[in-house]
């Protein structure tokens, strides 16, 4: 069996400032733009059985940037929903809120933990069969890779809280002795080299 590669989007401005961002649909700012490109080198010489990604923007235009032109849109791989929580940060929920955690409370007017998970549970049973063909990318947001790495190896969505992820990072699900396994997270793509004129500065 190959293996499942979940992909962050590069970075927005809400992103940026840990902002909730579900249905939002924010542009790439422009380090994210080129954090998208430097994932096509991280990811250069991989050929993929299928590529899914959120039909939101910031996601779209991850995977076209980082070489991956055949992702078909996937519906269930959309952030989870903030409700009205969105475009809130966790600081200034917990002003209100102080033991509030998306990860056992969910969001007013968005979605709970199970629901998320039942959404990514079952993203992971499409992509599963078309591992015999090859690795499959999933392109997508924090939250809801986070659960997809935490339904992977069988834990509730609650687990994905112990995930951090950041932006342009890509993390990969595997198998290990028969075992659903996560062999690697939260890998960012190579740094970019030096502009010329600063390179030749340092010499």
């Amino acid at each position: 069996m190959s293996e499942i590669l979940l992909i962050r989007h590069g970075e927005t401005t809400w992103s940026a400032s840990h902002r909730h961002t579900s249905y939002t649909d924010l542009e790439l700012t422009a380090d994210g733009e080129r954090q998208a490109r430097a994932l096509g080198e991280l990811l250069a010489g991989r050929r993929f059985a299928a590529v899914f990604t959120s039909p939101r923007t910031r996601a779209l235009r991850t995977a076209q940037l980082a070489g991956l032109t055949d992702a078909r849109v996937d519906e269930d791989l959309t952030e989870w929903h903030y409700g009205e929580y969105e475009g809130r940060t966790t600081v200034e929920i917990r002003e209100d809120r102080p033991d509030w955690s998306i990860w056992t409370d969910g969001a007013p007017g968005g979605e709970s933990p199970d629901q998320v998970a039942a959404r990514l549970d079952r993203v992971l049973a499409r992509a599963t069969p078309l591992l015999e063909h090859g690795p499959v990318a999933l392109v997508g947001h924090a939250h809801s890779l986070r659960v997809t790495g935490a339904r992977w190896i069988g834990l509730p969505p609650v687990a994905g809280g112990r995930l951090r992820l950041d932006t342009a990072t890509v993390s990969v699900l595997g198998h290990e002795h028969g075992r659903q396994v996560i062999l690697r997270w939260n890998q960012p793509p190579p740094p970019a080299p030096a502009p010329a004129a600063e390179t030749a500065a340092r010499h």
